[in-house]
């Protein structure tokens, strides 16, 4: 028997109202979501750039490190200078151990141009004529440079010395604690400045930080 006094249910939907909040809703949390989204990524670029300068620098310190512990001392290069600096390069004359042969001479020169640092290296020689012929092509520079690190705004350096004024900028040295000649020329003969450096100050300016990074770096075995 049918009871037709119970009341009929009606099934209700969203109305239009209800609909554009629901909608609105999402397209907040959407847009929410995607600024989310953009600054990890953003943050995340930044990151691996960071990390891949930092790398890069850590690779160019240490074959810093490892020419300035090579370098050679006016003696061994009958007397020339040993160490060429100007406002944006240093040339370090180093001992080096090719594979299968006997030891040998070679001048290594780390340059900034156009905020690229770069690094570039003579062939090895035993003849000191020859290494001496090589002076100026390592000042001029060459094609054959390898690129280091980009993004360095100004280099500095420093030498060391023994002789009881301890640390000079090239500006220094060229003004004449060190004349410009012996600076500029490694046949102008060895000063008793040259002959006493023993230390290496490398100080970067990379664009986006506030404060240069600095490295000591010791000259030779001792």
């Amino acid at each position: 028997m049918r009871c037709n006094w119970l009341p009929e249910r009606r099934v209700r939907g969203l109305t239009l109202i209800e609909l554009l909040v629901a909608i609105s809703v999402l397209a907040f949390v959407t847009v929410l979501g995607w600024r989310g989204l953009d600054s990890i990524t953003r943050a995340r670029a930044g990151l691996n750039a960071e990390l891949a300068q930092t790398r890069g620098l850590q690779l160019a310190f240490a074959q810093w490190q490892t020419d300035c512990a090579n370098a050679v001392d006016a003696e061994t290069l009958d007397g020339h200078a040993p160490l060429l600096i100007d406002a944006t390069r240093v040339t370090i004359a180093r001992r080096v151990q090719p594979e299968a042969q006997a030891g040998a001479l070679q001048l290594v020169t780390w340059r900034l141009r156009d905020g690229v640092l770069t690094r570039e290296e003579s062939p090895p020689t035993r003849d000191l004529t020859r290494l001496d012929q090589a002076w100026p092509f390592a000042q001029a520079g060459g094609a054959n440079a390898l690129r280091l690190q980009d993004g360095v705004q100004t280099m500095q350096l420093r030498v060391w010395t023994d002789d009881g004024r301890g640390w000079r900028g090239w500006e220094q040295m060229a003004a004449g604690i060190v004349s410009r000649g012996a600076l500029m020329n490694p046949r102008a003969g060895t000063t008793a400045t040259q002959t006493d450096w023993r230390g290496l100050e490398v100080s970067l300016q990379l664009a986006g930080r506030t404060a240069p990074l600095t490295k000591v770096f010791m000259l030779g075995a001792t």
